[in-house]
């Protein structure tokens, strides 16, 4: 059925279902004050409440040690592009510190000419950039690597989540330091206990890397990073280091765990993938999705989210027969780069078993390919970076699965 047709369909059942209200009885209810018509509701409040949708909440990770633990967001919960601050997830490895604006301090050093420290309240005199931008974890979806595939999005998919970050540019700050000769990467760390450390090419710490001490129009929490935090738009998360309290300009990348035995893909020839930073383009069929049951025939928006480290998204197409057909779905605007992008499409539901997926175009060319064809390429061997199409079945029942591997 085509969308026209789909669209119309779900009219003329509204319309009938308008039909229905207007020969009710319009004869008028007395409610009593238990029933609440007469009673007052309650006052303003200093800080705004969620709705009282409960059963959205992170899921927590079943990590022994909670302080090196994550939680994920419940994708298929949210709305538009932006997660609220409070649903965004969560990976820490030594927990979260208990840090102070007013005491925290950023050092830049090595490679520079002048040296500099700077309190918050110093990094927010500069000239401030809001940005839109998601942040994945680089393990994200790692479990579709093996048999083990994700029964759900917020299990499978959840170590993504997308937020307007407020901050200064990095590049601001080393132009004001000014770079010497052989500056080629810079080293950021963490106000952990681990001190979580990442190297990066200083050619991105140039372009677009925000030192964010904002998420959603408000301070950033402590798990997201309070006071301070790197944001590297598009790359893996874990780059995007937390409490962020020194950036070193190096001339060499440090080579330390998180780049060698972790945040690595090992490929079929015994060979590790090393400093593969940028998230490549996915997209997942958020609603329906598994755990999810249709309850009737008829039409059925299908819509999700697309994002990719290399830019926009330009296309999302899908598939509601397994992918022997693939059909382009409607794209959210504004569509920004580095950036998640909604996607919907019109489908009608018949009643019978229908297999659905998604895969995304980014504006480079790049084309979100089967798990079957990453697999090809990459072998099994690897936890990081899995951007493969997932598939959710249908059934005549209207519950909704995942596909078995």
């Amino acid at each position: 059925m085509s969308s026209d047709r789909t669209r119309r369909g779900w009219i003329k059942y509204g319309a009938a279902l308008g039909g229905l209200f207007t020969g009710c009885s319009t004869e008028p209810h007395e409610q009593s004050e238990d029933e609440g018509i007469n009673k007052l509701g309650k006052g303003v409040g200093l800080y705004g409440e969620r709705s009282p949708e409960q059963k959205v909440a992170r899921l927590l990770g079943t990590n022994k040690h909670p302080e090196a633990s994550s939680s994920t967001t419940p994708l298929d919960s949210t709305m538009g592009i932006v997660t609220p601050a409070a649903l965004h997830f969560e990976r820490h490895h030594a927990g979260v510190p208990a840090l102070s604006e007013k005491d925290h301090e950023l050092l830049l050093h090595g490679l520079v000419d002048t040296p500099l420290v700077f309190s918050i309240a110093d990094l927010k005199r500069l000239p401030s950039a809001s940005q839109t931008y998601f942040l994945e974890c680089a393990g994200n979806g790692g479990r579709e690597w093996s048999e083990k595939v994700a029964v759900d999005v917020q299990s499978g998919f959840g170590l993504a989540s997308c937020s307007e970050w407020t901050g200064v540019k990095l590049s601001t700050l080393l132009q004001e330091a000014g770079l010497k000769a052989g500056a080629q990467w810079f080293i950021a760390e963490g106000g952990d206990t681990c001190k979580m450390h990442r190297s990066l090419p200083i050619e991105k710490g140039l372009k677009d890397v925000l030192l964010a001490y904002g998420q959603n129009g408000e301070a950033l929490r402590p798990e997201q990073g309070y006071p301070l935090r790197l944001i590297v738009p598009g790359w893996e998360g874990n780059v995007s280091v937390k409490w962020l309290r020194q950036i070193k300009v190096v001339a060499e990348p440090l080579a330390s765990r998180e780049e060698t035995s972790k945040y690595t893909d090992m490929m079929p020839d015994g060979k590790a993938r090393q400093y593969t930073f940028a998230m490549e383009a996915k997209s997942v069929i958020t609603n329906p999705s598994g755990g999810h049951k249709l309850t009737k025939r008829g039409y059925v928006e299908i819509s999700g989210l697309a994002w990719t480290g290399k830019g926009r998204i330009e296309r999302v197409e899908v598939t509601t027969d397994g992918g022997k057909r693939w059909q382009q779905a409607k794209l959210q605007e504004p569509r920004l780069p580095m950036a998640f992008t909604r996607f919907r499409f019109d489908f009608h539901w018949s009643g019978e078993e229908a297999t659905i997926a998604s895969r995304a175009v980014d504006e480079s060319g790049y084309v979100q390919p089967a798990r079957e064809e990453l697999l090809a390429v990459r072998g099994g061997n690897s936890h990081y970076h899995f951007n493969g199409v997932k598939l959710w079945r249908i059934a005549a029942d209207g519950k909704v699965t995942h596909v078995e591997a």
